[in-house]
Parts: C-alpha cells; sequence; structure tokens
C-alpha cells in the first residue's frame, strides 16, 4: 500500500511541471530567457516575465490581466509566448477569432487599448486584423505555433506588423513604435 503522504509531494512536483512545461515562446535566438515564478504552494496565478513584458495573475482568464512594459529595445520580428497553453480549437490564418485583449505600447507600457474595458470579448477575420500581426500571431507562421482556444499568450510586434510609419491617427500609437498585446483566445470559428 502507498502512503498518501509520499503521493502528495509527487502530485504537487508533477502539477507545477506541468504548468511550466506548458509556456512556450518563440523569439530571437539572442535574447534573455523568459521567466515564469510560481510555487506550489501558491494559491495565487504566477507571474510571467517575457523580453520586457511583466504580466501578474498570468494565468487568471477570468480578469483583465495587470501588465506592464519597458523596453528600450526595437523588434524586428514578431515575439510570442503562450502563458496558457489553450486545449481548444486552434485558429488558423483564415479564422474568424473572439478575443479579449490588453494593447500597450512596447517602450512605456502605456496601455492604448484593452476589450476588457469596453464590454469584453471581440470577434473579427484574422485576414482583416489591425494590427497586422494578429493575424501571425494568433493564426500563426512559420515558427510560430496558432494559438489554440483556452489560450493567452504575449505577443510583441515590430513596429511594421502594428501601426508601421503613421501610427495611429489619435497619436496613443507613435510612428515606428512597437506594440505588445496579451490575447486570450475565446473561440474560433
Amino acid at each position: 500500500m502507498v502512503s498518501v503522504t509520499r503521493l502528495v509531494p509527487a502530485a504537487v512536483a508533477l502539477g507545477a511541471a506541468v504548468l511550466l512545461a506548458g509556456c512556450s515562446s518563440t523569439r530571437s535566438p539572442a535574447a534573455a530567457p523568459s521567466t515564469v515564478s510560481s510555487s506550489a504552494s501558491e494559491t495565487a496565478p504566477a507571474q510571467v516575465s517575457f523580453d520586457g513584458i511583466v504580466l501578474d495573475s498570468a494565468t487568471d482568464l477570468t480578469a483583465k490581466p495587470e501588465v506592464t512594459a519597458r523596453s528600450a529595445t526595437a523588434p524586428t520580428a514578431l515575439l510570442v509566448k503562450d502563458v496558457v497553453a489553450g486545449t481548444g480549437a486552434a485558429a488558423t490564418a483564415n479564422s474568424t477569432v473572439t478575443v479579449q485583449y490588453v494593447g500597450l505600447r512596447y517602450a512605456d507600457g502605456k496601455q492604448f487599448d484593452a476589450s476588457w474595458d469596453h464590454g469584453g470579448a471581440v470577434s473579427f477575420r484574422l485576414q482583416q486584423a489591425t494590427p497586422a500581426g494578429f493575424q501571425q500571431g494568433i493564426g500563426g507562421a512559420p515558427g510560430i505555433q496558432p494559438m489554440k482556444v483556452g489560450g493567452r499568450r504575449i505577443m510583441i510586434l515590430p513596429a511594421a506588423l502594428g501601426y508601421g510609419r503613421a501610427g495611429t491617427p489619435d497619436g496613443s500609437i507613435p510612428p515606428n513604435a512597437p506594440i505588445a498585446f496579451v490575447v486570450d483566445l475565446v473561440a474560433v470559428k
């Protein structure tokens, strides 16, 4: 007969390994590694850091994530990190998706938009997405796995995949500014 006291530490260790294994990222090879800080005894969701982005309450998909950013570097390619690996249907570049998101300027962390602040999840066709980086960041691209329903992903978009040389008409995103999003994939059609 196996002792319950010997099974509990093993189950906790296995749970922590599964949580850490579920976090994947696609990034430039020269970038520093990202970190996930959590312990088996914590009941609060983890904090995740990724290339200048810090996400608190990272795994709580029921509430708007707390996101900060500060980076002096400008990415030249789309960078993504799965914070929560979805288990549902995978998005494609041709999908219509329903997402919750927070968008912020990568350099200073100033939030410029969040679906959480105006009524909740929004639906759109990825082929018609603005910014353009949503199609690759959600639907997948070479070296980037598509998101699956139930997932949360940090996406860092270079200016070319964001709002480019023009920025936004209201000035909330200046010209040639990289931007970042935390995206929760709610549904795929």
